[in-house]
């Protein structure tokens, strides 16, 4: 039996026990950039069965966090979402609503305020009983000085693991790190101009409930021209700074000028309730479009691009990361340009 044959079997005899009946499962039909997405019919019904990476290679637990996500927003009826039918937390499965969609092409500002209103949603559970269990989102960045750890911490990573790629090196030595010797000391003395501490973390009562990594990217158009919003496995309490900086400057979703400044000014009224969050956003936006520069040669890294191949991602190694750098190299250019709004 084939590893393809195998994990096929596999997701057919959890999704048949999640279900409780005979079902047939689709090979691989969609699926994101570390988890796999299988399509499960039985009864009449449909579901999708997520396969989240194995924890001997991620220690982060992205089903419990997912799943804890969207029973909170199912507590709470908010309704864009996929529902939890059932959970194999053993193996790695859980079995979810099907959402009946397509990829997201073009962004309109009727999708903006979609998000705006998603993301008011997420904002409101802060308060909720619940809202207490819930994590820390992925990588929050709570301070400036995280921001920049985070930074240079992924820098470390890619020194660390890759061998004999000078092109890389020469981009990040001659081109990243400088800039972060520019920006770092930069965003700090905006900060302590506003008033703030770089150094230390956020309140509580400033932080909010956050889908991380969300964004178009991570939606589905609908029948109706609706969105359905999707993948929570990094979900949890962050400085929603970050959440605003990293749609804003997303590469896998960028938005036009006028929608960033539509977004942007949305965020600043949602969270405006903290005074200082429009000066923060001003920043560290370009600490953030940094970070995103180091996500974007991600696949440099061995292990990282291993879970890549296990999610389904065909194509060389040479030639996706020839292909990445090349975005980073076109996305730090082009920065100064994205902080704009």
């Amino acid at each position: 039996m084939s590893t393809t044959d195998g994990a096929l079997a596999e997701a057919t005899a959890i999704a048949q026990a999640l279900v409780g009946e005979e079902v047939v499962v689709s090979r691989l039909v969609t699926g994101g950039r570390n988890s796999r997405i299988w399509r499960v019919a039985g009864g009449g019904r449909t579901f999708a069965l997520k396969q989240y990476p194995s924890r001997r290679d991620d220690p982060r637990d992205r089903l419990s966090t997912e799943v804890g996500a969207l029973r909170l927003m199912e507590r709470y009826r908010i309704d864009t979402v996929p529902r939890v039918i059932g959970v194999d937390g053993e193996r790695g499965y859980a079995l979810l609503s099907w959402i009946d969609g397509g990829n997201v092409a073009e962004v309109s500002d009727s999708d903006i305020d979609a998000a705006i209103v998603f993301l008011t949603a997420t904002h409101g559970l802060r308060g909720a009983p619940w809202a207490a269990e819930q994590p820390l989102a992925a990588e929050a960045c709570l301070s400036g000085r995280e921001i920049v750890q985070q930074i240079k911490g992924r820098l470390e990573r890619l020194r660390a693991a890759v061998r004999g790629e000078d092109e890389l090196f020469d981009f990040i030595d001659n081109s990243v790190a400088p800039r972060l010797a520019i920006e770092g000391p930069k965003a700090r003395r905006a900060v302590t101009a506003a008033g703030l501490a770089f150094d230390a973390e956020l309140p509580q009562e400033w932080r909010s409930l956050v889908p991380s990594d969300f964004g178009f990217h991570n939606s589905l158009r609908r029948p109706d021209g609706s969105l359905a919003f999707l993948d929570f496995e990094y979900f949890g309490w962050d400085d929603p700074v970050k959440l605003t900086a990293d749609i804003l400057l997303h590469p896998g979703r960028p938005l036009e000028p006028p929608q960033r400044k539509h977004f942007r000014q949305a965020a600043t009224r949602l969270y405006g309730g903290d005074p200082a969050f429009a000066g923060r956003l001003s920043a560290y936006l370009p600490l953030f479009g940094l970070r995103w520069v180091l996500i974007l040669l991600n696949e440099y890294i061995p292990e990282r691009w291993q879970r890549r191949v296990l999610a389904g991602e065909t194509g060389s190694w040479s030639d996706v990361k020839a292909r990445q750098l090349a975005h980073a190299r076109e996305f730090l250019a082009s920065l100064a340009e994205k902080l704009e709004a």
